[in-house]
């Protein structure tokens, strides 16, 4: 059975409904594992969507465990110089040096709060030792640390060797470059940003029905929108297979690589015929 952390910032109804289509693969088996704990980085009342995310979570009877990186970022920084900091918004708007050394000051002191916060969500975490770690609409870059102790993979918008960045940054990439090809695909976590190794991914065509009459237009708004949505259609998919095939031993992370059943090294599980027959499934 499959240790499944879940991390989650919980901040839109997306949020929610892929907690619930993993959860609901889960009961019905087709994941073999369990969500042990949620975590997230905010708590109860920063947020009304967040709040909606806990009581969902709080109806599966999964441990929740929440700790706000805006809070403990504001701390941090009182406990660094309270004196400095309260003493900015006493100052003259027109006293620009002072200002400047106090945001200097602040900026230095506040280096280092990535990594006294993942600390502090490793201990209270640890005690789970789950298998992996899912980002699920996480909002917080993972420090080195974190991911040196955990499997902890990532959705990514875009297929192996793609364009890196937000989900619109990748997208526009795409058109700039007219990619015949877009996609998704799940990765490890590492320090450096969308660049660990693929797990598993997926691709479709967007040189063709229905994207070619889009291109031939001098607006590509409307063809920007047209490759979010297939991406998006694809997204809950994938991270289901995914988490299923990891449940199986069809994929397995070992040493920080990727292995097939066989354990052969593999450059991520290619899950695009399985996907597209959801896609055939649910427009009949």
């Amino acid at each position: 059975m499959l240790n499944i952390g879940w991390f989650s910032t919980g901040r839109d109804e997306a949020a929610r409904q892929l907690l619930q289509a993993v959860q609901e693969s889960i009961s019905t088996g087709e994941i073999k594992g369990k969500i042990n704990f949620v975590f997230s980085n905010r708590e109860p009342g920063e947020s009304q969507e967040s709040d909606l995310f806990f009581e969902l979570v709080h109806g599966y009877g999964i441990p929740l465990i929440y700790f706000s990186y805006r809070k403990f970022k504001a701390r941090l920084l009182r406990g660094a110089c309270p004196e400095r900091d309260s003493s900015v918004a006493s100052l003259p708007q027109n006293d620009k040096k002072r200002r400047a050394r106090n945001d200097i000051f602040l900026t230095e002191k506040s280096k280092g709060w990535r990594i006294k916060y993942d600390r502090e969500v490793n201990r209270r975490i640890e005690r789970f030792n789950p298998d992996l770690c899912v980002l699920a609409g996480y909002m917080l870059i993972i420090g080195e640390e974190l991911c040196q102790k955990y499997n902890i993979i990532n959705l990514h918008p875009a297929p192996p060797g793609g364009p890196v960045g937000s989900w619109q940054e990748v997208i526009w990439k795409l058109i700039q470059s007219k990619a015949e090809e877009a996609g998704a695909m799940m990765h490890m976590v590492t320090p450096e940003l969308d660049r660990g190794q693929v797990l598993s991914y997926c691709f479709f065509p967007i040189n063709h029905k229905p994207f070619d009459q889009y291109w031939q237009k001098e607006d590509k708004e409307p063809l920007f929108k047209l490759i979010r949505q297939h991406e998006l259609d694809r997204e809950f998919p994938l991270i289901i297979f995914t988490l299923k095939a990891l449940s199986r031993g069809e994929i397995a992370v070992q040493n920080g690589k990727i292995i097939d059943a066989q354990g052969n090294i593999i450059q991520g599980y290619d899950l695009t015929e399985e996907i597209n027959r959801v896609m055939k499934g649910n427009s009949t």
